[in-house]
């Protein structure tokens, strides 16, 4: 992507920037009409924007990025950007994806979710991040068909710390409360496929993962040492479970090369070559039609 289209739809996601008139706003939905249950009062708190990343961010929302109606297939990924929970890296791991997936047919939603190592932080690591995640998927299934999503279709794409929350969501519980009087809340968070990179520890089960955790992709570099063992750890949960799994373990390429497109090594370039093979082979980039077709295909061989 070329750096003044990048930094054009920065500006159209990020608050207290230029538009263009002729040019939409991605919508921004936030989690919770009223504000985070327990920090209503903080719901008006204007986040802080330096640059492409995003801090203080009191009132949790995701931005919508639709497929081109020419390409839509379905499926939805919600993009939780990096940052050390002290900021997001909006630009190169939300907006920049999403641009990507977008191109695949994906419909996207980047996530901007409460920030507990922000100096002077009210939030708590192992509650907030947590909630914000589970929430964001709830609030796509209640409203897929405002995008024309196909429910088991909807994944989550983390960064960094991104990928914690990714483990945070993916491993927790996801059945909603039948009895909440909320109607969002009533909702599945269940994530159909996850694709982590470079993630850190948190989140990770210490003992088996659950039964029914969804396919997974996990991609870092060798010499990102401390972020090496979290998808390792989870590869060895995966392989017990027999469940589908697939890793890439790169010779370099450090820490934080989001999508790859700085970087100067031709493996850390094309990444997300191996990701688009590995959402096409999973079925995940299929469309409506192809998808009935392929159903109809092995309901015809079952019969023979």
């Amino acid at each position: 992507m070329k750096p003044l289209a990048f930094l054009f739809l920065l500006s159209l996601a990020l608050p207290g920037t230029a538009l263009r008139a002729e040019e939409p706003q991605p919508q921004v939905i936030h989690l919770w009409e009223k504000g985070a249950p327990g920090f209503e009062q903080l719901k008006d708190e204007p986040e802080i924007v330096k640059g492409t990343s995003v801090t203080h961010v009191n009132n949790p929302s995701i931005t919508v990025f639709p497929a081109p109606k020419d390409k839509a297939n379905g499926a939805a990924i919600l993009i939780v950007p990096g940052g050390g929970h002290r900021q997001l890296g909006f630009g190169g791991e939300g907006i920049e994806p999403a641009k990507i997936l977008n191109e695949l047919g994906i419909t996207c939603f980047i996530l901007k979710h409460r920030l507990p190592r922000e100096q002077g932080s009210p939030y708590n690591l192992d509650i907030h991040p947590r909630q914000d995640g589970q929430r964001a998927m709830r609030v796509i299934r209640t409203r897929a068909a405002e995008w024309s999503l196909d429910l088991k279709r909807i994944g989550i794409l983390g960064f960094s710390a991104g990928g914690e929350v990714v483990a945070m969501v993916v491993y927790s519980p996801t059945a909603g409360d039948p009895a909440a009087a909320d109607p969002i809340d009533r909702a599945s968070s269940r994530a159909d496929f996850q694709i982590s990179i470079y993630p850190g520890p948190l989140g990770v089960p210490a003992g088996p993962i659950p039964a029914d955790s969804p396919p997974a992709f996990f991609l870092v570099a060798n010499d990102d040492t401390s972020h090496v063992k979290p998808i390792l750890d989870q590869l060895a949960q995966y392989e017990a479970a027999k469940l589908p799994v697939e890793v890439h373990l790169y010779a370099k390429g450090g820490h934080g090369f989001g999508m790859g497109t700085r970087s100067k090594l031709a493996s850390i370039k094309t990444w997300t070559t191996r990701m688009t093979d590995w959402l096409a082979d999973s079925g995940f980039l299929m469309t409506a039609e192809e998808k009935a077709k392929a159903q109809a295909e092995e309901k015809a061989k079952a019969k023979k």
